[in-house]
């Protein structure tokens, strides 16, 4: 299919506001009502108060796409999924509809030639199987044979089952949509997600926040119940391109061609870690500032230094040492600036960050990497004299390259890992 991830934004919203839904703006990355994140990692968290009942201003009917961080899996970020900045297409139903609306319209949405025209013989879904605190969701499963749909797999709480997000909530259980990964051939009668999981796509969930957890730890059916759908809108567009990663699609293409024109090197198996980092560390980078997150040694701050070090390093490994990632930020500025006001609003402050930080790094980074050698150095002279062989970089030392040289103890761990060492992270 010929589409394109805003294409797809756009589609999403028309689709919802077509089911009477209100268009809410996307939240900032940072949360205003959860303080057990740094970032928001999904819509759930801006829309905490109303998940509680309390009424929303606009609508019990409520869509969007949500700026997202998560930086649990930064480690991944060259492989063909993982993101640290993506956004989600999101749509509730605040004690308004249930799963028959919920189940239908995604369906709908993903199928019908006015929408995204899937083939319906290419999706499979899942539902909760049971377990002590709820029945099996027979409900959903009948809905989706409804729409003839019969692939359904029923998997336990682990894989279908939402919350609680604290020790009383909502909770319930959900309905995830996946996608035959192949474009040339359909899957067979036996490939289920839950038989042949490696070559279905999760796409689209359905949670369905039926119960409440109470203090003693008992599931009741909740008086006001919600729906919670959420679709990753960089996935949904690998899916329907066919692109073998998310860096294969236009959300990255124009940024990734950028890198390669500036280093002029090509993007290809050598170089793809490198630039994808870098590709999405400026990404995650750019919608960080624009929320008024900047450089700094905690929280929040603390992982945008991360960030872009980490970038930084990636550039340098690729045999460059001059200042380039402001180049790589204006063309992902271009891309948001009519989507996210904010990245529009604070475009300059996004360049002024960056090349501050840039700079005060690059400065320090080359006596780093000397002072890493050198310590790696020492290790092999002790080894050579002793036949005692230093495995752990102690804290102290560690210390001393984050507190002398600025460095992130997670990017000192990466580079000891490449020199076959551990570092005692938790002493430091």
């Amino acid at each position: 299919m010929n589409i394109t991830s805003n294409e797809i934004r756009q589609k999403y919203l028309e689709f919802f506001m077509s089911k009477k839904h209100a268009i809410i703006p996307s939240a900032s990355v940072v949360p205003e009502n959860d303080p057990t994140v740094l970032f928001n990692t999904a819509w759930m968290q801006p829309l905490v108060p109303y998940l509680l009942w309390q009424p929303h201003p606009l609508w019990t009917r409520l869509a969007d796409y949500q700026k997202c961080i998560r930086t649990n899996d930064i480690e991944d970020v060259w492989d063909n999924t993982h993101l640290t900045f993506f956004e989600m297409l999101w749509n509730w139903s605040l004690w308004d509809y249930f799963k028959k609306e919920s189940i239908a319209w995604s369906f709908e949405f993903l199928t019908s030639k006015d929408w995204l025209n899937i083939d319906p013989r290419k999706i499979a879904v899942t539902v909760f199987a049971w377990d002590e605190n709820a029945p099996r969701d027979e409900e959903s499963a009948e809905i989706w044979r409804s729409l003839w749909v019969t692939n359904i797999s029923y998997l336990d709480k682990k894989d279908n089952w939402w919350g609680p997000a604290w020790l009383t909530w909502p909770c319930g259980p959900d309905s995830e949509i996946f996608y035959w990964v192949w474009k040339d051939e359909f899957p067979t009668e036996w490939s289920t997600v839950w038989s042949d999981e490696k070559n279905w796509m999760e796409i689209w969930n359905n949670v369905f926040m039926e119960y409440v957890k109470d203090e003693e730890g008992n599931f009741n059916k909740a008086a006001m119940q919600n729906v919670d759908t959420w679709m990753w809108l960089e996935r949904i567009t690998r899916t329907l391109v066919w692109a073998p990663s998310v860096y294969e699609t236009d959300v990255f293409l124009d940024i990734i061609a950028e890198i390669s024109k500036v280093l002029w090197v090509p993007y290809n198996d050598e170089t793809q870690n490198e630039i994808r980092i870098i590709a999405d560390h400026s990404r995650t980078a750019v919608m960080m500032i624009s929320d008024w997150v900047v450089p700094s040694n905690v929280d929040q701050w603390y992982i945008l230094r991360r960030l872009l070090r980490r970038a930084i390093r990636s550039w340098y490994k690729l045999g460059f040492s001059w200042q380039f990632m402001s180049k790589i930020a204006l063309v992902v500025i271009k891309k948001f600036e009519n989507i996210h006001e904010s990245v529009k609003n604070n475009s300059d402050k996004i360049i002024q960050e960056i090349e501050t930080e840039e700079k005060q790094f690059l400065s320090t980074l080359e006596k780093w990497l000397k002072e890493f050698d050198k310590l790696v150095k020492g290790f092999e002279i002790a080894f050579e004299r002793t036949w005692t062989k230093v495995e752990v970089i102690s804290w102290d030392k560690a210390f001393k390259l984050y507190d002398t040289f600025g460095f992130p103890i997670e990017t000192t761990q990466e580079l000891a890992i490449e020199k076959g060492l551990k570092v005692d992270k938790n002493w430091f």
